[in-house]
């Protein structure tokens, strides 16, 4: 009996030091900043990735001649399917530092498979359609989300501490596309605001 109160009251305590975090990402003029990733690294107490609760589909599809999702958060080792499901081929690749790879011509109902083993930005092109460009994450941390249309993500049981907040954006004007802040968070819901500077897509790119 003593050590179920022992655990209970353990519990009890690691539930009070665990927070949620909402980030909103906007641009100077106050709009909404969609598809930013949002990552959390809070030293010896990050989760392991083995604790991610990535809850959507590792895939990046090809349908009407774009990438979806634009933006596609990965955790290191994960492998993504890239199926085709328009009527033409494509050939999918990227020269990106962290993984590059050449996935030749594929046609309709057909899938590929990538397995990215390194964190970092994967820039996603199609060599037969030049306006198809998309981006995945490769993330070192479980605490990932990415903004929506409203330019909010809200991570959950995040612990009530100094953690440092990192928020890139393909096209955001700043060193790797990225800033960085330390907040200290307690055990209260907290609200993040971040103002960045994102320049226009280029012309070619048809899904922002």
């Amino acid at each position: 009996m003593r050590l179920l109160v022992i655990l209970a009251a353990l519990l009890a305590v690691t539930a009070a030091r665990a927070t949620d975090l909402v980030v909103s990402v906007r641009t100077a003029a106050g709009a909404p900043v969609a598809n930013a990733v949002v990552t959390v690294y809070a030293g010896a107490h990050t989760p392991p990735l083995s604790a991610a609760r990535f809850d959507w589909p590792m895939r990046m599809v090809q349908q009407h001649l774009m990438f979806s999702p634009f933006v596609l958060i990965a955790p290191v080792g994960a492998t993504v399917a890239f199926p085709n499901l328009d009527k033409v081929r494509h050939h999918v690749y990227s020269f990106s530092p962290p993984h590059p790879f050449e996935l030749k011509l594929y046609g309709q109902d057909e899938t590929r498979t990538v397995r990215f083993d390194k964190p970092g930005v994967v820039a996603l092109g199609c060599n037969i359609h030049d306006q198809m460009i998309a981006f995945i994450k490769v993330v070192d941390t479980p605490l990932a989300a990415r903004t929506g249309d409203d330019g909010e993500a809200t991570l959950h049981d995040l612990p009530a501490e100094a953690v440092t907040l990192h928020v890139w954006h393909p096209y955001m004007r700043a060193p790797g596309n990225e800033q960085a802040r330390v907040i200290n968070l307690t055990g209260a819901a907290a609200r993040q605001v971040l103002t960045v500077d994102v320049r226009s897509p280029p012309a070619m790119v048809m899904k922002y």
